[in-house]
């Protein structure tokens, strides 16, 4: 089930939308799904800085650093 969904506004380079824009063209997927996908890339990178429960490996790779 999909969650709902907010509206925000970004600013982005000319270069990134045109490459957004031909993506879409090639692909069909909407520019706002790759943008979505995007978020959630750089959510995943910097999960440790967010709050909630660390898992084991986690708790192990922030002893480690």
């Amino acid at each position: 089930m999909a969650s709902k969904k907010v509206t925000t506004t970004v600013y982005i380079t000319e270069e990134q939308n045109q490459l957004l824009k031909e993506l879409n063209r090639r692909t069909k997927v909407p520019v706002a799904e790759f943008i979505r996908e995007g978020i959630d890339l750089v959510l995943e990178k910097h999960k440790t800085n967010l709050p909630g429960q660390l898992d084991l490996q986690d708790l192990l790779n922030k002893r480690n650093d």
